[in-house]
């Protein structure tokens, strides 16, 4: 009923071709009138307006599940909301979608309940408590693995295991995040290696991946049983120093190149209203098949998710112009080697237990041409080769002053085209001390 193309809203601006989130979206995030003193709450998008779910748990609408769910989505932060699992998200979902529909007897309590878009301000919509980084975009990791291994760039467990790392949760940042560019040791050619700012700064184009209900200690999540532990999913920025990497990331991985900034989106869009862009997720036959505990029938024929995804620059000199975003790069998450299921199958495997508001990171989303590319390390060949941006700047990498803004929706005949919203984040000169 949720995914009805026909369906229509009372709430007119829910109704208009290209909005990011019509009646059959309904993302959550968390949110406050802005300038004011008053406290955070979650509140649901749709049209260009959020419900605020404090106001309508006040109003005692909703019954059962659904009225579980307006309570705990109502506080400060998703996470009681998240750890009550799928059932409750869906019945919520489902009661927001009758409410909101044309003709829906609530509309005149349900009108005293929206707050204007433009009118508020976001914060993380979760407490975040761990963040894991994959690196699930084949094409992604052979591009870069060329840059330092020409003659074998994928390495030989990459088709075998989801690689990831555990990263921090402390410097994530909502959506208008402001960050200074990291300083940190790089390379200087044999001899001692320099202390400085990062000269290689980068954006990587990623989804974010929001847990639900977890699971214990000792208890790995079968694949199979994967999703009713997925809460949502987000858009996520996860800035890359390349020079400081290049120079720690061996035998470890990366760590001040990494730990200075990470941005992600307010809105999350849930599973269910992502069911109608649910695709096949097929290997290669010439690649090797997953191991068991990563392969099902059910994941190879929907557990891919026809995303797209885009990566916009604005410099300084554009903004201070009245000049729009310049797009660098498109794609589409339907590319990606791991599916989400197999992420969190794989992450829970040893016994690893995940809680509520946990966010994955998917890695660069890179397709396979190079105008797909998910960052400007391998837009510009390793930075061997600038792109012409606006009137008359060029970068290889990030300058200061610079704003990436990443954009994510879906669409298919038939079906009511839903979308993330927007990430942006912009670049501060470093603090030298």
């Amino acid at each position: 009923m949720t995914h009805d193309p026909k369906a229509r809203s009372w709430l007119a601006s829910a109704n208009i071709s290209g909005c990011a989130f019509p009646l059959q979206n309904l993302p959550f995030g968390i949110f406050r009138h802005a300038q004011s003193a008053e406290g955070y709450r979650g509140g649901v998008a749709i049209g260009d307006q959020i419900i605020d779910l404090c106001a309508l748990a006040d109003m005692q609408l909703f019954t059962g599940d659904a009225a579980e769910g307006v309570s705990a989505g109502s506080m400060e932060s998703l996470n009681s909301l998240m750890r009550l699992g799928p059932r409750v998200l869906s019945e919520l979902r489902r009661a927001l979608f009758l409410a909101m529909l044309q003709g829906s007897a609530h509309e005149a309590l349900l009108r005293k309940c929206l707050v204007p878009q433009h009118e508020a301000v976001f914060s993380l919509p979760a407490h975040i408590g761990d963040f894991t980084d994959f690196y699930i975009s084949i094409h992604h990791a052979t591009a870069i693995g060329r840059l330092f291994r020409p003659d074998n760039p994928l390495l030989p467990n990459y088709q075998w295991i989801p690689i990831g790392y555990h990263g921090r949760s402390s410097s994530i940042g909502v959506s208008g995040q402001d960050f200074r560019r990291p300083q940190g040791q790089t390379a200087s050619g044999g001899g001692s290696p320099t202390v400085g700012p990062s000269k290689r700064l980068d954006y990587e184009l990623e989804l974010g991946i929001f847990i639900g209900s977890g699971n214990e200690l000792g208890a790995p999540i079968p694949l199979a049983e994967a999703e009713n532990h997925i809460f949502g999913l987000c858009l996520l920025n996860d800035w890359s120093a390349r020079d400081l990497q290049g120079w720690e990331y061996q035998p470890l991985g990366p760590f001040l190149a990494k730990n200075f900034a990470t941005t992600i989106s307010p809105w999350i869009v849930t599973l269910d209203a992502l069911a109608p862009f649910r695709v096949p997720f097929n290997r290669a036959e010439s690649d090797p098949q997953p191991l068991a505990y990563l392969d099902s029938r059910a994941n190879r024929e929907a557990g891919g998710i026809d995303i797209r995804l885009e990566a916009l620059i604005q410099t300084a000199k554009m903004q201070a112009r009245g000049e729009p975003p310049q797009r660098l790069s498109e794609t589409s998450f339907r590319h990606a080697y791991w599916s989400i299921s197999q992420l969190v199958a794989h992450h829970t495997v040893n016994g690893c237990n995940l809680r509520p508001g946990d966010l994955f990171g998917s890695g660069t989303q890179s397709g396979p041409t190079p105008a797909e590319a998910g960052s400007l390390v391998e837009l510009s060949k390793g930075g061997t080769q600038a792109l012409s941006i606006g009137k008359d700047e060029h970068r290889t990498f990030l300058e200061d002053g610079d704003t990436v803004i990443f954009r994510g929706w879906c669409e298919r005949p038939g079906a009511v085209s839903i979308g993330f919203g927007e990430l942006s984040g912009r670049v501060l000169p470093a603090v030298v001390s």
